[in-house]
């Protein structure tokens, strides 16, 4: 007897639910249950108080030949000064909270230009640039989510390097002129 070519595959969406599967796949029975979907904690608020930088970071940092060779150039600095700090802290915010701050961020290791942003450059300053330099250069282990007190002590590493650079932007910490947000790379 022979089968006609219905009889034998059922049509879309009933073998989903038949068997479990995606596209008459069947669902894999042994594998573990996926872990539900958290929303990663949520970023520091950069106009509240930020925890302490050991003053010890800063000399490490400055030992280290490619660490140290990061500076911020005439753009740089003119975009900080135009913005000022509160809203470049604010971009860096977003920066931590969408590109480190998940346990495997996207591209992670490759995800921070070189140049493009004031805050670039201080993560790559500061070794905040990727998950290996956070956890080498600050002790966060790879593979958690960072927690928002984290998210705060990268902000505040970002920002003190900031001001550090350009001492100006400490002082004269007023509202953007304009909302214009990052440049382009």
């Amino acid at each position: 007897m022979k089968h006609s070519p219905s009889a034998r595959r059922p049509g879309p969406g009933a073998a989903d639910n038949a068997t479990g599967g995606v596209d008459g796949r069947q669902a894999d029975l042994f594998a573990s249950p996926s872990p539900p979907r958290c929303e990663p904690p949520a970023p520091p608020d950069p106009t509240c108080s930020l925890p302490a930088v050991a003053p010890d970071l800063w000399a490490r940092l400055s030992r280290s030949g490619f660490r140290a060779r990061f500076h911020l150039d005439d753009r740089d600095r003119a975009y900080l000064r135009r913005q000022g700090l509160q809203a470049v802290s604010h971009h860096a915010t977003e920066f931590i909270a969408t590109r480190l701050a998940p346990a495997h961020p996207h591209k992670d290791g490759r995800q921070t230009p070189w140049r493009g942003h004031p805050v670039f450059v201080a993560q790559h300053a500061t070794g905040t640039c990727c998950r290996d330099c956070i956890e080498k250069w600050h002790g966060f282990t790879k593979g958690h989510d960072l927690q928002p007190t984290q998210q705060a002590y990268i902000l505040a590493v970002i920002r003190g390097w900031l001001m550090r650079e350009e001492p100006a932007c400490a002082q004269t910490d007023a509202p953007p002129a304009t909302d214009e947000g990052p440049r382009p790379a």
